[in-house]
């Protein structure tokens, strides 16, 4: 593995536990700002919304650098977001800090993917990306449990402070193991002039309705476990570790998988996930068998986001760059998480029970496997050689057209 992919990697756990390990920490936040859990709470979406405006934002305007510049940068932002976090006195300074931190998210995902593709043969571009995410998978195994475990016993900043000395660490990482001379600054109107290509868009729906499955069933999965399944509430957070374990497992066979079937195997992904949600739905009342299909489902799901990461990019066909498509379809990750969990409180509300996010995610993942059809036929028809009546045919035309 090429450095560049850990210091990549070191700094999306570093993201990843900064943007989950606040839910963990709620109540000791609540208590030491005396606030309401509830508008501690607030601090998630506050932390979302940072993702979404900052992620085309920051990316436009790094542009005129190179990657390792940009993304140095971007740590130098989350460092300083964190830092603030850390010693913020007041609710809305907090709430601000957040927000900061959150800028630098999507920009460093989009530009990271550019990063670890260049820092390997094509033919292992979505290996590459997997590797960076695995930082980011791991942050639910090691990084949250650790920070929850850590503000229980000590301090809420403490963890906060040691996620921003992990963002200088990635910093040491980037500037010493990321090549910064083997890349032009792209030109934003080349950037822009990708999002008039239809397979973009095609891509940036699939994350936004098929990835809404994962967020559908994942953001009501502690009820779910406690009161379907039956486990008690000191026992769900070995189970949300077992789901983090699976996702690991998940994105680094997706970046073997996707690199030789490509949006094929998203298409599978996609009907596995709901088969997956539909069998959960009815033995969600079986402890053993929920945890079981809740890892698959981690696993399967998780899988498809290196291999849809790298696929915006080649769909985005600017030569050398693609920063703007990459940074978009992490904003379009936040949307799916948006629309997932609006879905399922939806249903839930109608009385449908907690099954019913379940039978969404199902759906959601159907209409996602058709969307990655699409495109895997759109890249099959552009595949296959012309024959030479077609060839013959093509030059033809050019001599009259001429």
């Amino acid at each position: 593995m090429p450095r560049g992919l850990l210091a990549l990697a070191i700094g999306a756990f570093g993201i990843g536990t900064t943007e989950f390990v606040v839910m963990g920490m709620l109540p000791e936040i609540a208590d030491g700002l005396d606030v309401s859990v509830s508008a501690v709470g607030l601090l998630i979406s506050a932390y979302a919304i940072g993702v979404v405006v900052g992620a085309p934002t920051l990316t436009a305007l790094g542009l005129r650098f190179t990657p390792r510049q940009t993304l140095v940068a971007l740590m130098v932002v989350f460092v300083v977001g964190n830092t603030l976090a850390a010693l913020a006195p007041t609710y809305g300074t907090l709430a601000a800090a957040r927000v900061l931190t959150a800028l630098a998210h999507g920009s460093f995902f989009g530009v990271g993917a550019i990063a670890a593709r260049r820092l390997v043969k094509p033919a292992r571009a979505t290996q590459a990306i997997s590797l960076m995410i695995t930082g980011l998978t791991l942050a639910n195994v090691i990084g949250v449990p650790a920070g929850t475990w850590v503000a229980q016993q000590t301090s809420w900043r403490l963890v906060l402070g040691a996620i921003a000395v992990i963002g200088l660490v990635t910093i040491a990482g980037l500037l010493a193991w990321l090549p910064g001379g083997d890349a032009e600054p792209a030109d934003l109107r080349t950037e822009l002039s990708a999002f008039r290509r239809g397979q973009v868009w095609l891509v940036l729906g699939l994350t936004m309705i098929g990835f809404a499955a994962t967020f559908a069933v994942y953001s009501y999965v502690s009820p779910i476990l406690t009161d379907l399944a039956g486990i008690s509430e000191h026992g769900v957070t070995p189970v949300l570790a077992l789901f983090g374990v699976g996702t690991t497992i998940g994105t680094l066979l997706g970046g073997r998988l996707g690199d030789r079937y490509g949006f094929g195997f998203v298409a599978v992904g996609m009907i596995a996930v709901a088969v997956v949600l539909a069998a959960f739905s009815f033995v969600a009342e079986n402890a053993i068998a929920a945890v079981v299909l809740l890892v698959l489902f981690g696993m399967v799901g998780f899988a498809m986001g290196p291999v849809v990461q790298n696929g915006v990019i080649v769909a985005a066909q600017v030569r050398g760059g693609g920063s703007l498509v990459s940074a978009a379809n992490q904003g379009a990750f936040n949307i799916a998480n948006a629309i997932g969990a609006a879905l399922g409180a939806l249903f839930i509300a109608q009385g449908f029970g907690l099954t019913a996010p379940m039978w969404v995610g199902a759906v959601l993942a159907v209409v996602g496997a058709v969307i990655a059809s699409l495109i895997a036929l759109g890249h099959r028809r552009r595949a296959v050689p012309a024959t030479p009546v077609q060839r013959t045919t093509a030059v033809l035309d050019s001599a009259a057209a001429a």
